[in-house]
């Protein structure tokens, strides 16, 4: 991923990197969810955040008087494939073809089950920079699947299987998928998917009547990023390393950190250049479940020991070389966890 970084150009999906930098496109991660239960508490959850895995480990207790079924549910934000065709993606492009684009597993009660998938696709509203992880997967668009299946389009993440399909489409049918804001054709060139598809990872659960049930899953991240900029001085801080500060609560020591990080072979220059990773966690989806976290216990590993990590959150504290912890009790979370991680061009 490292080394693809430094050659993929063009995906400005990420308002910290679409401002100021070359970058390429990614996934914002989540956890389960479910339907709304008035029964169904989340006891405890053990998350495990690095730009090449999650892992999370939940316990789950049903305080009711009988049991409940429903679907647990997995869903990836939308894939724009416009994206795909346009640049650079996390995402390699075997993964792509697969239906299991990110390796997803899961465990109940230790033991592995088997986990359907479904794909959707969706006319993404337009680019907001102020729009938050969570809307990705709460209002993620205009749902288009049935009118692509309609004319035989492939809900595929293969640009060209699906470009290949619109090609061959009566010009009737072209022209409705233009008007419609979904397809650009040109003369001489591959049509261009202009919609996104969402794959979504779903079992059905029972959560036996005053019982617990542990629920594990793993799965690739994927997450965005890009080339890296970060002036040797505060007095040259511009709009966009300021907006960086906010956005991840870079503090006075970490952009010291960012700083000899990015300079140390480059020693005199204005600013240092090195790579970041994005990875977004939207933890606010566990607020489906009833009532707060009981025990919440992140950790952190961000890759090699002289990486620059920053986020938001109080109590993180370091328990490795890579590594870092955050405890909670009786933890509702209000908001979703933004990682900025940040290497050397070097590397």
């Amino acid at each position: 991923m490292y080394a693809r970084l430094l050659l993929l150009i063009g995906l400005l999906l990420m308002p910290a990197i679409g401002q100021a930098n070359d970058g390429f496109g990614g996934l914002t991660a989540t956890g389960l969810q479910f339907q709304k239960s008035a029964n169904i508490r989340m006891v405890s959850e053990d998350l495990f955040l690095s730009p090449s895995q999650v892992r999370v480990k939940y316990l789950f207790r049903n305080d009711g008087a009988a049991d409940e079924r429903g679907e647990v549910i997995f869903p990836l934000p939308p894939i724009p494939l416009a994206g795909l065709a346009d640049s650079g993606f996390a995402l390699t492009e075997d993964s792509l073809r697969r239906d299991n684009v990110v390796d997803f597993t899961a465990m109940v009660d230790g033991k592995k089950v088997a986990v359907r998938t479904d794909r959707v696709a969706v006319r993404e509203p337009p680019f907001d920079e102020q729009r938050k992880g969570a809307a990705y997967y709460d209002a993620p668009g205009e749902e288009v699947t049935a009118l692509l299946k309609g004319l035989g389009i492939p809900l595929s993440l293969d640009v060209a299987e699906v470009a290949a399909a619109l090609a061959s489409l009566p010009q009737a049918d072209k022209d409705t998928l233009k008007a419609k804001g979904l397809a650009d054709f040109y003369d001489g060139e591959p049509p261009v998917p202009a919609w996104s598809v969402i794959v979504r990872y779903h079992w059905s659960q029972v959560f036996p009547a005053g019982r617990d049930v542990s629920i594990e899953h793993r799965y690739n991240p994927a997450p965005p990023g890009g080339i890296f900029v970060w002036p040797a001085h505060e007095r040259d801080y511009d709009t966009y390393q300021r907006e960086l500060i906010r956005t991840y609560c870079i503090d006075a020591a970490t952009r010291a950190a960012l700083s000899k990080r990015l300079h140390r072979r480059t020693a005199g220059a204005v600013a240092g250049t090195g790579t970041a990773i994005l990875l977004d966690y939207v933890l606010t989806t566990a607020n489906t479940w009833q009532g707060p976290i009981g025990q919440f216990r992140l950790t952190i590993d961000k890759g090699k020991p002289d990486n620059v990590l920053s986020l938001c959150i109080d109590g993180l504290r370091k328990t490795g070389p890579t590594t870092f912890v955050s405890e909670k009790k009786e933890f509702t979370p209000t908001d979703d966890l933004r990682l900025l991680i940040v290497s050397g061009l070097e590397e």
